[in-house]
């Protein structure tokens, strides 16, 4: 089965108000043989999906984050909350759910920012899935950081992410990537014992240290 993602570079669902197109793809994948479509999305526009009937090939990623990093990183998105009320409308409506919790940011007490986060999702919503990832820059991402946020910010994050990888991207180290992971992979066995959970885009040794055997995407 072939997955259409549209979520890869964009926000699937932040102009559905405007181009109805979730209205058209939802009943033409329905009816598609052999194709999921794959929605990822930081807002709460939901009123088209919820205007047609769900199919077990359409399914919507909600991508969380903790808040104060919403308020610091992702400017004119939904907030954490809203973003939960969406998944779980959207939930009972009976479309299949995943969440992707990316890119995650180390900061000062981070600890009890994405606890939190989990905790307000999962006692709402039942994904079929999570990913995990933290965050990753090319040179080209320092760039518009520090058009977006100052030279500050861009220091800030050229200085954290030590590691390099084969893709180019600079990472948090090793250490800091496995303990986040691990983290982030206890508090959501302390609400759902079974989801499946992967890790985005990240390399072997990660995988390994994180105990996670079937990651979603990962790097040499």
């Amino acid at each position: 089965t072939a997955s259409f993602n549209m979520g890869e570079m964009l926000d699937s669902l932040a102009l559905d108000h405007v181009n109805h197109l979730t209205e058209r793809l939802v009943p033409y994948f329905s009816r598609l043989q052999g194709g999921n479509l794959m929605l990822l999305t930081k807002s709460s526009n939901v009123d088209g999906l919820l205007s047609v009937t769900p199919n077990s090939r359409t399914v919507i990623s909600w991508s969380l984050n903790a808040q104060r990093m919403i308020e610091a990183y992702e400017l004119g998105t939904a907030d954490l909350d809203d973003r939960i009320d969406a998944a779980r409308r959207c939930q009972e409506h009976g479309y299949r759910l995943r969440l992707r919790i990316d890119p995650g940011i180390l900061y000062p007490d981070w600890r009890a920012g994405y606890a939190e986060m989990v905790h307000r999702a999962l006692t709402i919503l039942h994904p079929e899935n999570i990913t995990l990832g933290m965050l990753r820059l090319l040179g080209g991402h320092l760039r518009l950081i520090g058009r977006a946020y100052g030279p500050h910010g861009r220091r800030l994050h050229a200085t954290r992410l030590s590691d390099r990888g084969s893709d180019g991207k600079r990472r948090y180290s090793l250490v800091q990537r496995v303990e986040f992971y691990r983290f982030l992979i206890d508090r959501i066995r302390d609400h759902d014992k079974r989801v499946s959970i992967g890790l985005c885009r990240e390399t072997a040794d990660a995988v390994s240290y994180t105990h996670l055997t079937l990651p979603t995407k990962r790097i040499v």
